[in-house]
């Protein structure tokens, strides 16, 4: 299972929300680069990038910090919030992103996210799939859809979609424990039998969010079959010390 530690930035610095409620932001850094760089040293080769003045915005606006860190570090970068348009996207992958999250465009805009699966692959294109109540929830988590996350998730994974990175909001940023049935049961469902294969229907690659907060959960998501897991306060409070995630990452290999 990867492991993907995140950095969410509002206004250049690094912080963490909970539950997605901008009042509650908490500043752990003003350099994100220093931050991403620890990571690295730490035999980490994946972030979780996330642009939450571009998410309220609703479009791109910290991709500055985006090409500091993939110019400066050699870590595959997701990044997301507030991708919304063709030239949002360009200048994301412009930037230095390996691969986007499309959450509140894949609801509101579903053609368009459509098109970026079609233009620029199934490996580049991750689905966020965010969710309170197992309703969707959009733009920066301030808005909850009617959509339902299972059906929504099957709907895109029908369409292509190959990676899902799902956040329990109720979960997000409280270090109580992610949400180990619904992964459990999201895998259960969206499981390719024989004839989806026949349609080129994709296995889904699950990548849990929300809630980690110590280590030993980690191993519960990879058995469940989770393909990587986002840590973010975790890692900030000192919950989950990176040496541990380093000794991981060398075992898994």
């Amino acid at each position: 299972m990867r492991i993907i530690p995140a950095i969410d930035i509002i206004e250049g610095k690094c912080v963490r929300l909970s539950k997605g409620d901008y009042n509650t932001k908490k500043i752990y850094n003003e350099n994100p680069l220093e931050v991403a760089k620890n990571f690295e040293a730490h035999g980490i080769e994946y972030l979780h990038l996330v642009d939450l003045d571009g998410a309220k915005s609703k479009h791109i606006v910290n991709y500055r910090i985006l090409e500091e860190i993939a110019s400066k570090t050699s870590l595959k970068i997701d990044f997301g919030g507030g991708l919304k348009s063709d030239e949002d996207l360009k200048i994301a992958f412009e930037s230095g992103a390996n691969q986007i999250t499309g959450g509140s465009i894949a609801i509101k805009d579903p053609e368009t996210f459509k098109n970026w699966l079609q233009k620029y692959g199934s490996e580049k294109i991750i689905l966020g799939a965010d969710a309170n109540n197992e309703k969707i929830a959009i733009s920066g988590w301030q808005e909850e859809s009617k959509k339902e996350l299972i059906p929504f998730i099957q709907k895109y994974q029908q369409e292509g979609v190959k990676y899902v990175i799902c956040t329990d909001i109720s979960k997000d940023g409280m270090l109580e424990g992610p949400s180990f049935e619904l992964y459990r049961r999201i895998l259960e469902e969206t499981a390719v039998t024989s004839s989806a294969v026949e349609k080129e229907q994709q296995s889904l690659h699950l990548i849990a969010s929300g809630g980690i907060s110590t280590f030993k959960e980690l191993p519960k998501l990879a058995e469940i079959g989770c393909e990587g897991t986002i840590i973010g306060k975790a890692i900030y409070e000192g919950r989950i010390q990176l040496k541990e995630l380093e000794r991981y990452i060398i075992k898994s290999e």
